[in-house]
């Protein structure tokens, strides 16, 4: 293989895992702009490690051209599990698991010199990432995730009538964490899935009506 061919397959994956991973980066994921272009010159370059052993020698062995890109299909899996974090019944950062597949996958293609397909591919993971997101909150009114932090009187029946406050609202908690403090107070952490139709700030003005309500927060 050329050495110009090998410099052109590199540069060629370095900007198409740069553009997806600068759309992740945009929105401050896990796995953002540098590690997108890593998994793909990385999964290029073993490509070419491959082609490259396999015409050293294919005439003395019965060597496979594929071996070493195999692994790279598997091996991306221990990374992509990385960024995927759980949250009580919520779990995050599957999209951007998958996306590390993909370029991944990108990177062998433009290592096997298939151009077209790999840009094309790219295209259309960036259409996908970019505007589907928009389209399903348009047609399924996508539920959002938002947490709150209360403290309020420890008192008997306060978190029974705060699922009850949410169960009205058509609001699931998803994950709750319970905290004593000092002067007889209870700190409630709550994971709340809302329906599109719901804001934050009705739900917190819902909960401010709590009695011994002591104050609530935003979850960042």
């Amino acid at each position: 293989m050329l050495i110009t061919e090998i410099i052109f397959k590199l540069t060629l994956a370095c900007i198409l895992g740069g553009l997806i991973g600068l759309e992740r980066e945009s929105l401050s994921r896990p796995a953002g702009f540098r590690t997108y272009t890593l998994v793909c010159v990385g999964s290029t370059l073993a490509m070419i490690v491959s082609l490259d052993m396999y015409f050293q020698y294919y005439h003395t062995v019965n060597a496979d051209p594929g071996r070493i890109a195999a692994q790279v299909i598997s091996g991306i899996g221990f990374l992509g599990a990385g960024t995927i974090m759980r949250e009580g019944a919520t779990v995050h950062g599957l999209t951007t698991a998958a996306g590390l597949w993909v370029v991944a996958c990108i990177g062998l293609a433009v290592g096997a010199g298939l151009y077209v397909p790999a840009i094309v591919t790219t295209v259309l993971i960036l259409f996908i990432l970019i505007y589907f997101v928009k389209f399903e909150q348009r047609i399924t009114g996508l539920r959002e995730f938002k947490g709150l932090v209360l403290v309020v009187e420890d008192r008997p029946g306060q978190v029974g009538i705060i699922g009850s406050m949410m169960g009205d609202m058509g609001i699931s908690i998803k994950n709750i964490q319970l905290t004593s403090m000092e002067n007889n107070d209870l700190e409630i952490e709550l994971l709340l899935q809302t329906p599109a139709s719901v804001t934050i700030g009705e739900v917190i003005d819902e909960l401010s009506t709590v009695k011994g309500l002591r104050s609530i927060d935003r979850l960042n």
